[in-house]
């Protein structure tokens, strides 16, 4: 379809994402190039902090031979009271190809959806999605195992706040993957299985951490030794790993908190492999909508 939009992955098929996979493979193999000649004009309207997901689009555009327009709400007509729709429709006004937005509401989209005739990637929208992210996960696992079926993941952390948890959890389900989360109570989500970190590393093809939240727990003390008790992933836990396990992390990550500053680029971490697989899943998502191939 046409200058579609990519909100969310709840529709996609494992076909879907196996062919954004392999045409994302073919941009990191220099087998595919495309160059839009400064034509194409894509637009990054980020109204949370980001630095991976809003310069990785940054660079993607450019690889493209994009131009880009970096939207700054500090600066902006929001500390005016203009809408978001207004901000989004400004845009469109001016002429851009496309929009990168990441906003604090969840299913922000939804107020855009059928009003903007721009097509819209969704760079993160509050707790709810991060579609990006999981497709450059994906990415990744697929480059390590050639394959998704059986894989088993255990995700760590803060998980019912987590749009990267929650949108891996549903994709990673659908391709086949044997998804676990590790967490405390209050974290969890339904509808996936609750393990044992220290006890279910052993078994684990993939460990995904995700980020301590300060913000949500600055004044619970006992919460944070029970997280570095129980949560963080240190030297002695990693040599606990089948050797073929990798670790991962959306980022930003914080080094001796949920993860060991000697664990971060230790020689099964994927860390930083993710970030740069993320620049090729997004110029295949760019190319795609601009092209109305999507």
């Amino acid at each position: 379809m046409k200058n579609k939009s990519i909100l969310n992955l709840d529709n996609w098929t494992s076909s879907d994402v196996n062919e954004l996979l392999d045409d994302a493979l073919k941009f990191k193999n220099n087998q595919k190039t495309v160059d839009y000649q400064q034509q194409k004009v894509i637009a990054n309207l980020f109204f949370e902090p980001s630095t991976r997901t809003h310069y990785s689009f940054d660079m993607a555009a450019h690889r493209l031979g994009c131009k880009t327009l970096n939207f700054n709400e500090a600066y902006s007509a929001t500390k005016k009271g203009e809408t978001l729709y207004d901000t989004v429709k400004t845009f469109e006004a001016l002429g851009v190809d496309a929009l990168v937005i990441r906003h604090r509401e969840n299913n922000y989209y939804d107020q855009l959806v059928g009003k903007i005739n721009v097509p819209i990637l969704n760079g993160g929208d509050g707790s709810g999605n991060h579609p990006t992210q999981s497709l450059l996960d994906l990415l990744t696992i697929k480059e390590e195992f050639g394959t998704f079926e059986g894989l088993k993941i255990v995700i760590v952390g803060d998980i019912k706040y987590s749009r990267v948890a929650k949108t891996n959890i549903k994709i990673m389900q659908k391709l086949g993957m044997k998804v676990y989360i590790s967490c405390i109570n209050e974290l969890e989500i339904p509808g996936v299985e609750k393990v044992d970190l220290k006890t279910a590393l052993p078994s684990m093809d993939i460990v995904m951490l995700l980020r301590y939240q300060f913000e949500r727990f600055a004044d619970d003390e006992h919460y944070h030794l029970d997280y570095l008790r129980n949560y963080k992933l240190t030297e002695e836990l990693v040599a606990q790993m089948p050797p073929h396990a990798i670790i991962m992390h959306p980022a930003p990550f914080n080094r001796g908190i949920e993860i060991d500053d000697e664990v971060v680029e230790c020689a099964q971490s994927r860390i930083f492999k993710q970030m740069h697989n993320g620049v090729y899943v997004r110029m295949t998502l760019l190319n795609n909508v601009l092209a109305g191939e999507s």
